[in-house]
């Protein structure tokens, strides 16, 4: 039977755990006691939702309470403002690598240990930086803290797979993008405003107590969500041969690809419109702010509405193909009106076009995910991983490349935005090929949509 959602008809790839079942008389206590957990979690949606947001939140807030301070790191600890910015660097790299590592491990020993095990490390990597004497060592426990708070990233997502399918997946994903998306906003004023209070160590000192909160809500509430039975008992070989086999599958690879290059337009956003906006178009720190902040909130009513209202009535790739569409003419326009083909423009058109682009990132990104974790119901983990690695390594190299023309234009912001546009547009197209699977929208709960063609 082919996954709800619109899947290729050569189905989801094959994993250890797709081989046949062993016929038993009643399933263990258990695997009894798990499902029996998974779905009360379900049942407890607001919970779930809460504890998957925390752990989704903490990466953006632990890079960007820190921004603030970078200016009284560098003065604090005598080091270049180059160095320093290492901090930031190391801290990004952790995230991505780590959930190449978490994602695997959560396969195979479930959910909840690998989680409390990240969480655990990620509070003693903070605490430490709190209190580093030197850069170095700031440095080498950011990348620490980076890898481990990767496990909140990549089992949230994996939990997510495990508990829903289908049309009540999609909305969760949405759901989980309301709060991702307020994360960076919020996260640089309560920077700030720790900073009025207290120095830059005090940052990690909130971000230490915030993570110590997270991991006991974790220990009470969030149960197991992987059954025994659909863990994978291998090690690092297996791990790697269902990776393989993930990227092998032509249509989770092109999801993947999709949902990573309209990131890397995201990331080409948050790296170049601070210089954008207030050097080149000179707006006031207070206006960037106010625009920065109604940008996010355009990407966030546009996943709500992509979760309530368009989820069930059209298909999840009819919703990702507008989105993208809308993302390619968006950088069109700015590419257009950076580069002069509309004589000199203000302000409030550009801020117009990347109002737009940002409001329809609510369209793409919650569906590539969901598309893609919709065909990996038995190595939810590898994918996840997969999925977050991709998008922080594509938009990795994609925000040095806004600043390559220097500090009189936009224009490169604009290329870098128009070619990831175009990029994850063709990769849908040419690689999930939707048309080959029909267009019906989603319906019921999960496992209830109709069968695709």
């Amino acid at each position: 039977m082919p996954e709800s959602g619109g899947q290729d008809t050569q189905g989801p790839i094959p994993t250890t755990a797709d081989a046949e079942p062993v016929e038993a008389p009643e399933p263990p206590k258990a695997v009894a006691a798990a499902t029996a957990a998974t779905a009360a979690l379900r049942r407890t949606s607001l919970l779930v939702t809460l504890v998957l947001g925390g752990l989704t939140a903490l990466p953006p807030l632990s890079m960007d309470m820190y921004l603030p301070a970078l200016p009284e790191v560098t003065d604090a600890l005598r080091s270049p403002a180059a160095t320093v910015q290492l901090t930031l660097t190391a801290c990004l790299a952790g995230m991505a690598l780590g959930q190449l590592v978490v994602g695997p491990m959560s396969d195979k020993w479930g959910r909840r240990r690998p989680l409390l095990i990240g969480m655990v490390v990620y509070v003693l990597a903070t605490a430490v930086c709190a209190f580093a004497p030197n850069v170095e060592l700031l440095i080498s426990f950011r990348l620490l803290q980076g890898l481990a708070g990767a496990a909140g990233i990549v089992i949230a997502r994996a939990v997510v797979r495990d508990l829903y399918d289908g049309v009540e997946m999609a909305r969760f994903f949405s759901t989980l993008m309301l709060i991702s998306g307020v994360a960076p906003v919020v996260a640089p004023l309560i920077g700030g405003q720790v900073l009025r209070l207290t120095d830059w160590r005090g940052v990690f000192v909130v971000l230490t107590v915030i993570g110590v909160l997270l991991t006991a809500v974790v220990f009470k509430w969030l149960h197991e969500t992987l059954p025994v039975e659909r863990r994978h008992s291998g090690g690092v070989g297996e791990a790697l041969r269902t990776m393989g086999g993930l990227l092998k599958d032509r249509v989770f690879t092109g999801y993947m690809l999709a949902g990573g290059l309209a990131f890397a337009a995201l990331f080409a956003y948050i790296s170049a419109s601070p210089f954008v906006v207030q050097e080149i178009y000179g707006a006031s720190p207070q206006t960037f702010s106010l625009l920065f902040g109604l940008n996010s909130v355009g990407l966030v009513v546009v996943g709500q509405i992509n979760g309530k209202l368009l989820i069930g009535r059209v298909s999840l790739d009819k919703a990702l193909g507008f989105g993208l569409a809308v993302i390619t003419l968006a950088a069109t326009a700015l590419l257009l009106m950076t580069s002069g083909v509309f004589g000199e423009v203000g302000l409030a058109p550009i801020a117009a076009g990347l109002f737009v682009l940002m409001s329809a990132m609510g369209l793409a990104m919650p569906n590539t995910n969901a598309q893609a974790l919709m065909r990996t119901p038995n190595a939810a983990g590898s994918a996840s991983a997969l999925l977050g690695t991709s998008s922080f390594l594509v938009g990795a190299v994609a925000s040095p490349l806004v600043g390559i023309a220097g500090e009189a234009t936009a224009v490169p912001m604009a290329v870098v935005q128009l070619a990831s546009a175009v990029a994850a547009l063709l990769c849908f197209l040419l690689l999930c090929r939707p048309w080959q699977r029909g267009q019906q929208p989603l319906t019921g709960p999960a496992g209830d949509a109709a069968p695709q063609k």
